[in-house]
């Protein structure tokens, strides 16, 4: 039998917390609910060819279900000046997209001032504790040339800034 240490989620959290990731919001356009949208800082890059990426919603996630249903979603690469914009779409029962201005986009809204649109019909999902992994296929992309993204960093927002040197 292989002994295995008991890790303390707090613990896991906080040393996982020097990870900078960005944060993106994850939409889609749903038959009966319209727009739906979570915050989501597990975004990453997979594979070139094919394209794909990867994020993780919880599986308490409300949101999920109904974004899962549309078999597409965009990933919204928020601005550096989004704070206020993330949190609203991680909070419970709220309109979240009430204080955002968006345009559609082919899988889904796409918020205006991202930095970045990434747009993937869902290509696969898989089991992983308390959470999903799913991939996405990139049917889609844009970038603004000199956008600045927000990023999440031991447990606060903030932005990039080049090294100097």
């Amino acid at each position: 039998m292989i002994h295995r240490p008991s890790i303390e989620p707090n613990m896991f959290r906080k040393v996982l917390g020097h990870l900078a990731t960005g944060i993106t919001v994850i939409t889609a356009m749903h038959d009966e609910d319209g727009p739906v949208g979570m915050s989501c800082n597990s975004t990453a890059s997979v594979s070139l060819d094919p394209p794909l990426i990867s994020f993780c919603p919880a599986k308490s996630s409300t949101t999920w279900p109904s974004i899962r249903a549309t078999g597409s979603f965009c990933v919204n690469v928020m601005a550096s000046h989004h704070e206020d914009a993330t949190r609203g779409f991680a909070a419970r029962d709220v309109d979240r997209f009430a204080a955002v201005a968006w345009h559609a986009r082919r899988c889904g809204p796409g918020l205006d001032d991202a930095v970045a649109w990434i747009e993937c019909e869902i290509h696969a999902e898989y089991d992983a504790g308390d959470h999903v992994i799913v991939l996405g296929r990139v049917v889609a992309l844009e970038a603004v040339p000199d956008g600045l993204p927000l990023l999440f960093f031991r447990g606060r927002y903030g932005t990039f800034a080049e090294a100097s040197g």
